[in-house]
Formats: C-alpha cells, sequence, structure tokens
C-alpha cells in the first residue's frame, strides 16, 4: 500500500465503481468532488481527504482511511474508507424507488385504456 494513489484507481478498488474505465468517466464528467471542485482521475488521494461521488440516484460522501491501488473485496472495503454520506440520502433512495414502483391489486389484471392514460399523466406531473 503507498501513501498516495490516484482518485479513479482507488474509486475502483473500493468498489464505489465496477472498472476503473468508468471511473475515469465519472471524473471527466465532474461527478466526483474533492474540497467542492471537480478533480481530473489523476488526482492523488492520502489518508484523511473527503470526496464526493454522484452514484445514478446518490452523492457518496467518502473520507479515506487507508490508500489502496488493489481491488479488494467487499469484506475489506470499511477498512479503506468511512462513508460520510448521510442516513437522509439512502432513505431518500429507497422511497423513491418505492414510489417510481407501480404496484396493483392482485387479481385486477392489466390496466385499461383510461387507466393507463390516467397513470402516465401522473407518472408525468411528478
Amino acid at each position: 500500500m503507498s501513501e498516495t494513489v490516484r482518485i479513479d484507481k482507488y474509486m475502483w478498488a473500493v468498489r464505489l465503481f465496477k472498472t476503473r474505465t468508468l471511473a475515469g468517466e465519472a471524473c471527466r464528467g465532474g461527478k466526483v468532488k474533492v474540497d467542492g471542485k471537480a478533480v481530473k482521475a489523476s488526482k492523488e488521494l492520502k489518508e484523511g481527504d473527503i470526496f464526493t461521488v454522484q452514484l445514478s440516484e446518490i452523492t457518496k460522501t467518502v473520507q479515506v482511511k487507508m490508500a489502496a491501488t488493489n481491488r479488494v473485496s467487499a469484506k475489506l472495503v470499511e477498512g479503506l474508507i468511512t462513508d460520510l454520506t448521510p442516513v437522509e440520502m439512502y432513505e431518500r433512495v429507497e422511497f423513491l424507488k418505492e414510489f417510481k414502483a407501480e404496484r396493483r391489486q392482485r387479481g385486477t389484471g392489466r390496466p385499461t385504456k383510461k387507466e393507463r392514460r390516467e397513470i402516465d399523466t401522473f407518472k408525468r406531473d411528478e
């Protein structure tokens, strides 16, 4: 383990992204910030640094506990990062997932044409 590590490599190593390429693309897209400023994939991180990553519906705030250049198992990730993301953010994501999912009573069948239009109108107004 080294003292500093590239941010794209670190995000891949701690499993924030599936591939290092995706981590680099997130940096180029301005989705990764250190001290509120977008950073390049080559930005060096050290212990104690805090960065934010925009992942689909959630913005994760992460503090570096220990630098890692090799990908680690999911069980070991907790030893490398401290997740500073507020619990409210996770609750909001769960709420949105449930809200977006349509639920119909069992046995009611498919919606009629009129019901389908009402559902579409409701979804557009969100």
